[in-house]
């Protein structure tokens, strides 16, 4: 073998159908948003079982009533915190990858909620990669706080949302299933 070949890494995509992303405030929200109408896209490129670049997008069905949103409010409550009926989608689109150490990554990107975009920075992990059915799977996660005031995430009064005292930040979950 020609030691002076460049090794490159294994470029993995994602597989739509097995990512979800969660999304939670604290004391009140909690909604888990899968389904078919969810659209994820990028890859991974993996040496060695490290990450070594990363691209990653996703926008969110978040009015589809068909797709799985399990939340532990109602649905009332999840509109007036989201407005989904203005804006039934949200959206992230990774603009850079930066890796630290085997287990420390950072992903930047552009987050839009309600038509209000904002730079943020993820942390990402690979979390496994395993055969199933003969297929090489990769886990990665993906998460994140962001200030619910920066997408003008508000709702009505105290008293007007059954009485739910939201936190400050929203905690942004994705799991994201890569095959080659």
């Amino acid at each position: 073998m020609n030691s002076s070949l460049p090794i490159t890494a294994t470029k993995w995509t994602i597989d739509s159908n097995q990512s979800d992303v969660l999304i939670k405030a604290r004391h009140s929200i909690i909604a888990y948003i899968a389904g078919s109408l969810n659209k994820f896209n990028g890859h991974l490129d993996i040496y060695e079982d490290e990450i070594e670049d990363a691209s990653v997008e996703f926008q969110l069905d978040v009015k589809n009533n068909e797709t799985s949103i399990d939340h532990i409010d109602n649905h009332l409550i999840l509109n007036d915190y989201l407005d989904i009926d203005t804006f039934p989608s949200i959206h992230f689109k990774s603009t850079s990858f930066q890796k630290i150490s085997k287990n420390i990554n950072f992903l930047k990107g552009n987050l839009r909620i309600k038509n209000i975009t904002k730079v943020i920075e993820l942390d990402a992990e690979l979390i496994a990669i395993t055969t199933c059915e003969g297929k090489r799977k990769a886990l990665f996660e993906i998460t994140g706080q962001i200030n619910r005031r920066d997408f003008d995430l508000t709702t009505n009064s105290y008293t007007q949302t059954a009485g739910l005292a939201l936190g400050q930040d929203i905690k942004l979950i994705a799991n994201l299933e890569f095959m080659i």
